[in-house]
């Protein structure tokens, strides 16, 4: 197996940060990088602190406020404020490209790299929403051309 470049490595690390979501149904992670290859935050989808994994609902249809989508927060933005340093001139990799919501945020942030593996609601209007935004914001949009795939054995005895 040859080395990993670095987008394949900084996509498996969102990759390994998604593994600590525990949406039964969509697990995102994000890693940001600053200009120097340094990891400077990570983040997955879940609920804000103090909010209990078993008291919030992971329902994706139903009355609104008995689904996930009131509460959860999103892999991007968890990175954002989990980050350890500005993020000027940074870059994030996220496994499913970002809402109109996270968009947002990376802008504001002064991220001015998204990298990507998946477009799954690509012909949304939240997703042209995106699109737009960055485009009209300076961000370099770059899908990975290969899919990174980590894999996770925990094993009883160290």
């Amino acid at each position: 197996m040859r080395p990993l470049d670095w987008d394949e490595y900084f996509m498996a690390m969102a990759h390994l940060a998604a593994f600590r979501s525990k949406d039964p149904n969509t697990k995102v992670g994000a890693c940001i990088v600053n200009p120097q290859k340094r990891v400077v935050g990570l983040g997955y989808n879940g609920f804000p602190m103090g909010c209990s994994d078993q008291s919030y609902p992971w329902d994706r249809e139903g009355d609104f406020l008995e689904t996930k989508y009131p509460y959860v927060v999103h892999a991007e933005l968890n990175a954002i404020l989990n980050s350890t340093r500005g993020l000027q001139g940074c870059s994030i990799y996220v496994s499913l490209f970002p809402c109109n919501e996270c968009a947002k945020a990376i802008i504001q942030s002064g991220i001015t790299k998204v990298v990507y593996e998946q477009d799954k609601y690509d012909g949304t209007q939240a997703n042209a929403a995106s699109k737009r935004m960055f485009r009209d914001a300076g961000v370099q949009l770059k899908k990975m051309d290969r899919i990174v795939e980590v894999d996770v054995k925990v094993l009883s005895e160290a």
